[in-house]
């Protein structure tokens, strides 16, 4: 046994250097693919000559991407949209987790409840936020709810598929062993919907992303939304998609970060994305 412990341990130092040749080399790839493009953009906006009101040459978004950043007010904006995004996405998913759990423990609550989340997700974001800004003000509440309501659907429906999805013998087993609905929950229920929470989450922080800036468009002191509206009322397309990048940046960091803690928590799953 201890033979055999040794040699996959083995097995397993020896294939590290092969994933981080392979990372590093798909890195490499979306580097050059991203770098072909902006040269293709750049050089068809040069040839039939543009004009920088209609598309913004590569080169002018990075100028206004790096000035922004230089003078501190993308930053500025970006921590406000940020703290709304991760609030809201915090206080919505644990919701739909907590309400899934719910939900399947009590039949009843499903039927009761599952309707009216089912409507509130129907209704556009765009339609209540202004609703959400009259209740609670311009500034980061309503934003942070409006973000609570986008990302409580996705987390809510993955941890009931994730629950309902137990194999009915682990089940059986369970009730043989006389063990309650707490221990079915903790030990076979939850662990075997992580990776649909996971999932659920991934989808989430996306859509967090989306409803603060539908918040933002709608009424708010400063934050992204806001730069995004100045620049577009201004015309000065460059800043508009410099801002642009620098939200779609934050959105992969953001889900990326979850798939890493969705590999380091769901290692044992095939359903964990690397």
């Amino acid at each position: 046994m201890t033979d055999l412990a040794t040699t996959e341990t083995q097995t397993a130092e020896a294939r590290e250097p092969h994933r981080v040749r392979a990372a590093a080399w798909r890195g490499l790839e979306r580097v050059v693919s991203l770098a072909i493009l902006l040269t293709i953009i750049e050089g068809g906006i040069r040839l039939f000559d543009v004009p920088p009101y209609v598309f913004p040459a590569p080169s002018a978004i990075g100028v206004a991407l790096y000035e922004g950043l230089a003078n501190g007010s993308y930053l500025s904006a970006l921590s406000v949209t940020l703290t709304e995004i991760l609030g809201g996405f915090a206080i919505g998913s644990a919701c739909g987790i907590l309400l899934g759990i719910g939900m399947v423990q009590v039949p009843l609550l499903d039927r009761l409840i599952y309707p009216y989340v089912v409507g509130l997700q129907t209704v556009p974001k765009v339609a209540i936020a202004p609703l959400m800004i009259v209740w609670f003000g311009f500034g980061i509440s309503s934003k942070v709810i409006i973000v609570a309501l986008t990302c409580l659907f996705p987390s809510l429906v993955n941890t009931i598929a994730g629950l309902r999805a137990v194999d009915s013998d682990r089940i059986a087993l369970i009730t043989a062993m006389c063990g309650s609905r707490a221990q079915l929950l903790r030990y076979v229920q939850l662990p075997n919907a992580l990776p649909y929470i996971m999932a659920g989450l991934n989808t989430g922080i996306v859509l967090a992303v989306i409803g603060a800036i539908v918040g933002e468009f709608v009424g708010a002191k400063t934050g992204i939304g806001v730069l995004i509206l100045q620049a577009n009322f201004g015309l000065d397309l460059a800043s508009m998609f410099a801002v642009l990048v620098l939200i779609a940046i934050t959105g992969v960091v953001l889900s990326f970060i979850l798939r890493q803690i969705e590999v380091k928590l769901c290692f044992w799953s095939g359903k964990a994305t690397k």
